[in-house]
């Protein structure tokens, strides 16, 4: 199987810390977008931004800059589908998805994420964190997701489909397994962001 492409989805609001684009908030002498793009940029072969509104903010990065192709802001499955039509376009058969706002997620997330879902006729897997009360915890916006079932996934969004475990269960999505229950810490508020910074 040729190597997944990444898609940081960093298309949200960012209520919780007063707009704007959380991934370019300060975070230890670069932008939490920064440590996440040195965690994925090795795992992948190449990487895209999901993100909407103006993309020369984004400039900087030099990286592809891909919006939403459903209005409304309907969550991360509007992300993952830009990700995947552009991985079309690239010829490629699956892309791994990280949050632009979680930069301390597992150096081997892609690896482990392609062990869990061998085998499958359409890669399908999210990051799982164990989790006292329910034995796991999955991390949506951490998964691969494969081309073939784009506009599968089209039509569900169309349908109003917005929950991702809904979708990736009704195709047989497994789950990759990460013992550290803090790998996938993600940064929402600006406690979140001093927390973050004091993280080794």
């Amino acid at each position: 199987m040729k190597q997944p492409l990444g898609v940081i989805l960093a298309g949200g609001q960012a209520t919780r810390m007063g707009g704007g684009d959380k991934g370019l908030l300060p975070l230890k002498g670069g932008t939490l977008l920064s440590s996440v793009i040195a965690r994925l940029a090795p795992q992948v072969a190449t990487v895209a931004l999901n993100a909407n509104g103006d993309p020369v903010r984004f400039a900087h990065l030099d990286l592809p800059v891909l919006p939403d192709s459903i209005e409304g802001f309907v969550g991360p499955l509007a992300g993952v589908l830009a990700g995947l039509d552009w991985a079309a376009a690239q010829g490629a058969d699956t892309i791994v998805t990280a949050a632009a706002d979680t930069p301390f997620f597992p150096c081997d997330l892609v690896p482990q994420l392609l062990l869990a879902s061998e085998g499958m006729d359409h890669p399908l897997a999210l990051a799982a964190t164990p989790d006292a009360e329910r034995g796991k915890a999955r991390h949506p916006t951490f998964g691969i997701w494969p081309v073939a079932l784009r506009d599968d996934l089209r039509a569900a969004l169309a349908g109003g489909l917005r929950k991702v475990v809904l979708w990736t269960d009704q195709h047989g999505g497994r789950t990759a397994m990460f013992p550290d229950e803090a790998a996938f810490f993600n940064v929402n508020t600006p406690e979140d962001l001093a927390r973050a910074e004091a993280m080794q």
